[in-house]
């Protein structure tokens, strides 16, 4: 029996080899009509890494058992490796899913006047150049009056983002010294980092007061040492504790803070500026609540609540947002001159008061109930006429982005019945344009509020080829 096993095993690895030597060699290929077609449209070097790709993928095949593909195969695999590798990784997508700041599709999607802002500074513009006085300027004065304005700060910076923001605040003001936290807002952000691990970076030292679920000024008050340098209140915008819980106001970390002559930030995270209670969600906390409450200084994105690119935004006292502004890492934190161009010109829709209705985050959050129920009929009305099984449902929009954990906003659904509904999703997320929709109840659910008005006819074609 295992003399036989063995001579099976020898003829198919003399099989195999026989296959392998099938296989032409690179410049072989090079010289067939139809390389040399491709060789002309993409030149040398791009070739020649096609060619070698698909004759490693075509060896791996061929140990596995497969026939040595013919030429015509090769050339064609070739032209496909060409194409691969000219196509952009990074490429947009309709977000039909109802999640509005979708960290995986790239949060908050821009305004008209934030994308023709950006766009317009992409070749040259004053980015550090003072145009009254001729002379050089700061890139950080762009977006720094508005956003004064805007939640009553006395100064403000912009950096990365958010997490770059504490990193910094920590780094310019507390290096060496304590900083106090209650245990319950000891939170992990995306991507697995940590407060307690970009704390450690910045070279400041954590002291942990309370406990999980509850925490009080006094907790604060008897951690206080003479290494103490700041009070950190850390908005838990993306879990929520219910039930037996407590945690100071930020007037009282305040008033503690100040007693003793510290520092109290509040990294916000999500970044509203409107009042979201209004469009019947809970309320998040507002830039300017925190602000008005003495907080010192108040950190928090650029791409969530905001509506704008990403970024990280600092508001608070001008003595201490000079101090990080003359800091080393600000420099290695700091933005593009299209973030600030992109950032500046979202401000200006909450300076105009028209935030509601141009920032697409607001539109999608107080979108109408009414307006969705009639977009949802049209499509599917469409794919009804397009032979498709569709429904319109009632069903639930989520926030996301790490902002109002557990809030829903009711919607309406259009559900579409396939044999092999992961099928149908598979097909449109390699369409083109891509569409990233949900699976519920065994049929694929879209939900239009996430839908921008003007992606609806890509939408349309999408779902007809994958049809």
């Amino acid at each position: 029996m295992e003399q036989a096993e063995d001579a099976m095993t020898d003829s198919m690895s003399q099989s195999v080899q026989t296959e392998l030597r099938k296989l032409p060699s690179v410049d072989r290929m090079l010289r067939d009509p139809s390389i040399e077609a491709l060789l002309r449209q993409h030149g040398h070097e791009l070739t020649v890494l096609a060619v070698q790709d698909t004759l490693t993928e075509s060896r791996e095949a061929v140990r596995r058992g497969e026939p040595c593909p013919d030429m015509a195969a090769l050339a064609s695999e070739t032209s496909r490796q060409l194409s691969a590798l000219l196509r952009p990784s990074l490429s947009p997508v309709v977000n039909a899913t109802g999640v509005i700041i979708h960290t995986n599709l790239g949060r908050a999607p821009l305004s008209h006047a934030t994308l023709k802002a950006m766009q317009e500074t992409h070749a040259y513009c004053n980015l550090e150049y003072e145009l009254g006085a001729g002379q050089r300027g700061s890139r950080y004065v762009h977006a720094e009056d508005i956003l004064c304005r805007l939640t009553g700060a006395e100064a403000a910076l912009v950096v990365n983002n958010d997490a770059g923001a504490v990193l910094l605040i920590l780094s310019a003001l507390a290096k060496g010294h304590e900083v106090i936290i209650s245990r319950g807002q000891l939170v992990e952000i995306g991507g697995g980092f940590r407060i307690p691990e970009v704390m450690t970076q910045s070279g400041a030292r954590l002291a942990e007061v309370g406990t999980t679920n509850r925490t009080y000024v006094r907790d604060y008050e008897t951690a206080l040492t003479p290494e103490t340098a700041m009070l950190l209140h850390v908005h838990c915008s993306n879990y929520r504790l219910v039930g037996f819980v407590h945690e100071p106001a930020l007037v009282e970390l305040a008033n503690l803070a100040h007693k003793h002559g510290l520092l109290a930030v509040d990294d916000l995270g999500s970044g509203a500026l409107l009042d979201t209670g209004q469009y019947g969600l809970s309320h998040e906390p507002t830039v300017q609540e925190s602000l008005a409450a003495g907080l010192d200084l108040v950190c928090f994105s650029g791409d969530k609540l905001l509506g704008g690119p990403q970024a990280g935004i600092i508001v608070g006292k001008k003595a201490l947002l000079a101090a990080i502004k003359r800091h080393p890492l600000t420099r290695a934190l700091r933005v593009s001159k299209v973030v600030l161009a992109g950032l500046q010109a979202t401000l200006l829709h909450y300076l105009r008061q028209e935030a509601a209705k141009e920032v697409p985050v607001w539109c999608m959050i107080s979108a109408g109930i009414d307006g969705l129920a009639a977009r949802a009929e049209v499509l599917a009305n469409w794919l009804r006429d397009a032979g498709a099984q569709a429904t319109v449902v009632h069903g639930f929009s989520a926030v996301g982005g790490g902002s109002l954990p557990g809030e829903t906003l009711p919607t309406r659904l259009v559900q579409v019945y396939a044999a092999d509904p992961g099928g149908l999703a598979r097909r449109l997320h390699m369409g083109s344009p891509t569409v990233i929709a949900r699976i519920e109840r065994e049929a694929l659910v879209l939900d239009l509020r996430t839908v921008l008005p003007t992606e609806e006819p890509a939408l349309l074609q999408a779902l007809k080829a994958a049809l």
